[in-house]
């Protein structure tokens, strides 16, 4: 099958074999890209917790 052919769309484009074993996310990790996961980790820490370890507001 032709990967190189861009018209196929970037779905055939992205599950190539080749760009499989060359981009691994180790590479990306070595030239400074970070996950999007482990940037929102970061960036929005309480929205992690589970619910039920948020403070409970009392009505009195």
């Amino acid at each position: 099958m032709p990967w190189s052919r861009t018209r196929k769309g970037g779905w055939a484009i992205a599950q190539s074999p080749i760009l499989n074993t060359t981009i691994t996310l180790n590479r990306l990790a070595k030239c400074g890209y970070e996950a999007l996961l482990d940037h929102y980790r970061k960036v929005a820490p309480h929205l992690n917790e589970p619910l039920y370890t948020r403070p409970v507001r009392t009505v009195v």
